[in-house]
């Protein structure tokens, strides 16, 4: 409308909250989430967290984009959720027209700008190197095309381009209550608790007999339920007696290797009877 490519009355667009007073014939709603983004506006009506939009078995909703390469599961997800509110929806293929330019488009760009240095930038690799294929059928210098990864930088001259240095780039990750950087590991740790759980072992061996001289305290989160705790505790029990029985010679006598060794024996069992790999924390006093 800014451009004058459509012409439409203004008084036809309404308020979000005006909705819900409107004939549903008479309404049609433009808006976020064709890549089932969770805070997308079609994400939320879909699972009807929307503050304005409820969907209703007569609506029907028109995807007109294709998925994007890793939001599949994402978009199927949402679809669902549109399906089990009775929504129709239409995502076919014809309906979708790219926003991107064709490669005649682009060989129309390369031949009006003819430029002497070129460096593509947008999409995945595989596209970039398509559209330096296509810029060299143009003319351009393969010497003078630039593929470039996250965090290179290049310089720019009135003669000149060329790579330099390259930047740190990725994911930096910030606490929310004091706004201070986490580091990775850090992270990684919190993801592994997460989906794995985590389980701690204290225990007191007998450094002569490798025997344990009282029952071990066997603590797990995130990883079975409160009920199942006992019958747990008492697998990891038997575990460790067949580790003990078992162990290396001298091994006792280094505490260190000997938590590496029961940690690896313990991950091993948890595996096989839960396919989980949890964070386990041995502590084993040798008396």
């Amino acid at each position: 409308m800014q451009y004058d490519y459509i012409k439409l009355p203004k008084n036809i667009f309404i308020e979000p909250e005006q909705v819900a007073s409107m004939n549903d014939k008479e309404v049609l709603i433009v808006t976020t989430g064709s890549q089932g983004e969770p805070s997308s506006a079609l994400f939320r009506m879909s699972i009807g967290e929307h503050r304005h939009v409820k969907i209703k078995p007569t609506d029907l909703i028109v995807l007109s984009s294709r998925a994007i390469p890793g939001n599949e599961g994402s978009i199927s997800g949402m679809l669902n959720h549109l399906q089990r509110a009775g929504a129709k929806v239409a995502n076919d293929r014809d309906i979708h027209v790219s926003g991107h330019a064709s490669m005649e488009e682009q060989k129309l760009m390369l031949r009006l700008v003819n430029p002497k240095f070129f460096l593509p930038i947008h999409g995945e690799y595989n596209h970039v190197m398509k559209h330096k294929e296509t810029a060299m059928m143009c003319g351009v210098p393969e010497r003078n095309i630039y593929i470039m990864n996250d965090g290179d930088t290049v310089e720019i001259a009135p003669k000149y381009m060329r790579k330099v240095k390259t930047v740190r780039t990725g994911k930096t990750y910030i606490d929310n209550q004091n706004n201070h950087k986490i580091d990775d590991d850090i992270v990684i740790d919190r993801q592994k608790l997460a989906l794995e759980g985590i389980v701690m072992i204290v225990a007191q061996i007998d450094g002569q007999h490798s025997t344990m001289l009282s029952k071990p305290l066997v603590t797990s989160f995130g990883l079975v339920a409160d009920k199942q705790d006992k019958a747990f505790a008492k697998e990891i029990e038997d575990v460790l007696e067949l580790f003990l029985v078992n162990i290396k010679e001298g091994l006792i006598e280094n505490p260190r290797a000997l938590e590496n060794d029961l940690r690896q024996v313990v991950r091993k069992h948890i595996y096989r009877k839960m396919k989980k790999y949890p964070l386990i924390v041995p502590h084993i006093f040798v008396m």
